[in-house]
């Protein structure tokens, strides 16, 4: 649950008519009030009786009273926002909240019968808005210091209370939210996601490539930025800016960012910590750069933070980038995913406190990147199965650092780490089922009747019983996975195999053979990422966004791996060709 605090105002019945109105997209549904200072106020959504202007006219009241000079802006406005995975509140219970939110900034302390006038209005499931008037029901003006601080403490009691999404506040690791503005010219602009996104996206990758403040600014230049750099005095570089080609505020001026505006860990001085120690340069072939590279993640998994708290920070900051680079040119079948493994581990590689510089962990997954960074993307056939092993061995050091960031009791990390895994181990199990589609050899089909087990009966593709491929192809899991909540996704993708003219028994067979199963939570989506990577690969039926689909709609957990995840939410998916937002949508 976050609190923001918007754009104060003088307005009090314009901002209720836009709270009330339809919104600038028609994103509003269902506009009404959950709560007031009086609970006798009408609410002008649901009574004849009361109008917006009668409710502004209201709140405004102690303001138009106040003797000697009154506040110039005094219309107060937080929203108070829920993730996207967490359940839908009810309106008494954002009633609950909005009580305890103007209680905690000091606008209406409990059982103050002078305090300040303010509604609750609610026009979407995630959200509320908080408005009220600074002026008091006996002239003064409410005492609003620390008012976010405080309503922050109120909102992680809350996430306890109602079993919200746990967040961590006061680490200074987390990354600016998009405003309302970003997302709605990003709307207007035909855009896929706002400014801010991209540039941190593209910032992220040339700081983790680069290895000199020459090389960083080279790549933002060539990445087509607009870059300005920020010059002291004495000609030393102390900071810099960008900004994306066209995107200009109403004067026609470039929208500029600092580093520290995209990302605690993108300003200069701790973009510089990721080339202060060189890095030796190595130049191999694509297959053998991910042989050794896989070789030295494996290494630092077992290192990470062994050498104490700030070296385990530097650690984790040294793979976040190389999570970053494996994305940029990683095999174009899981491209996508990685980058979304990419950018889930944002957080988990801003661990709070000190970092050390220096550490075997560290010196090996920058040797990796660097190594990554140096070769050119991956092509031809074999890259996707050389590629399978580095991505393995990611996930083990995924799952080190969020074995870590649980010992330092950093929740939001540990989270982002959990996060991370669930989508890499979804881009190994599709590398799996293209491996195998690759070394697949169909059996010669034979006349007559086979011996020794069921008769296939050729029927019209789709119409075949897909629980008996199962049960025939798998017949030690055939329980499990007909009983799964992914088995009727599963039976959807075997149906298009055996559209695409393929025998699902032996194809159901061969992605199944390809990696261990024991392990996996749920083997039916495992066989469904598998067959879809074995699709992708024989030019089957695909979707067209390049987006690995979900294999149920309420984000199973079929991993599979040594080591079992416990505690980590896997990230919300969407059906194929749908984007994938990312964070809470932030709206006014």
């Amino acid at each position: 649950m976050i609190p923001e605090k918007l754009d104060e105002g003088s307005d009090t019945y314009g901002l209720l008519h836009y709270l009330y109105g339809p919104g600038r997209r028609d994103e509003h549904t269902d506009p009404h009030m959950v709560a007031a200072w009086d609970p006798y106020i009408d609410d002008p959504a649901r009574s004849t009786e009361m109008t917006i202007s009668d409710l502004a006219l209201l709140l405004d009241a102690p303001v138009f009273a106040m003797r000697g000079k009154k506040p110039p802006l005094h219309v107060y406005h937080v929203a108070v926002r829920n993730a996207p995975e967490d359940r839908i509140l009810t309106d008494e219970e954002w009633a609950e909240v909005a009580r305890e939110m103007m209680h905690a900034a000091g606008l209406a302390e409990h059982d103050d019968d002078a305090a300040c006038r303010w509604v609750a209005v609610r026009h979407a499931d995630d959200h509320i808005h908080l408005v009220a008037t600074k002026a008091r029901e006996d002239g003064r003006q409410p005492d609003l210091r620390q008012d976010i601080v405080k309503m922050q403490a109120a909102a992680r009691a809350f996430e306890v209370q109602f079993g919200l999404r746990r967040l961590k506040h006061g680490d200074k690791t987390a990354s600016r939210w998009r405003k309302a503005g970003e997302l709605e010219k990003a709307d207007r602009r035909g855009l896929s996601e706002a400014p801010r996104v991209t540039l941190q996206r593209t910032v992220r990758e040339a700081a983790a490539a680069a290895t000199s403040d020459t090389d960083f600014f080279a790549r933002l230049a060539a990445s087509g930025l607009r870059v300005k750099q920020r010059i002291a005095p004495d000609q030393r570089v102390t900071g810099y800016s960008v900004a994306m080609p066209g995107d200009r505020n109403p004067e026609q001026k470039p929208i500029w960012f600092s580093g520290a505006r995209l990302a605690p860990d993108l300003s200069l001085p701790r973009v510089r910590e990721r080339w202060n120690t060189p890095v030796p340069s190595q130049r191999v072939a694509p297959e053998e750069m991910w042989r050794i590279a896989e070789g030295k993640v494996r290494a630092a998994a077992d290192q990470l933070g062994a050498g104490g708290l700030a070296q385990g920070a530097g650690d984790v900051a040294a793979l976040g980038d190389l999570i970053v680079v494996a994305a940029v040119i990683s095999p174009r079948l899981v491209r996508s995913q990685i980058r979304d493994a990419a950018y889930e581990f944002e957080r988990a590689a801003r661990a709070p406190g000190d970092r050390a510089l220096e550490g075997q962990a560290r010196g090996l997954y920058r040797e990796s990147t660097r190594l990554l960074s140096q070769s050119t993307a991956a092509v031809g056939r074999s890259d996707t199965v050389a590629a399978l092993g580095f991505m393995l061995a990611l996930v083990t050091a995924i799952e080190a650092s969020r074995r870590w960031h649980e010992a330092q009791e950093h929740r939001a990390q540990a989270q982002a780490s959990g996060r991370a895994g669930r989508l890499l181990r979804e881009a190994v199990e599709v590398t799996a089922g293209a491996a195998a589609a690759r070394e697949y050899r169909p059996r010669p089909k034979r006349a007559g009747a086979r011996t020794g087990g069921p008769r296939r009966t050729p029927a019209v593709a789709g119409g075949r019983p897909m629980a008996g491929v199962v049960q025939q192809a798998l017949p030690s899991h055939a329980t499990g996975v007909l009983a799964d909540s992914a088995w009727p996704t599963l039976r959807a993708r075997l149906i298009e195999v055996e559209k695409a003219g393929e025998d699902p028994v032996e194809v159901l067979a061969a992605v199944a053979g390809r990696r261990e199963m024991t392990s996996a939570d749920s083997v039916a989506e495992v066989l469904t990422w598998r067959l879809y990577g074995w699709q992708r690969e024989r030019g089957s039926t695909a979707p067209a966004s390049g987006k690995i689909p979900s294999a149920t709609s309420t984000g199973g957990t079929g991993r599979t791996g040594p080591t079992r995840t416990t505690g980590a939410p896997g990230p919300t998916r969407r059906p194929p060709g749908d984007e994938q937002h990312k964070g809470p949508k932030r709206s006014r």
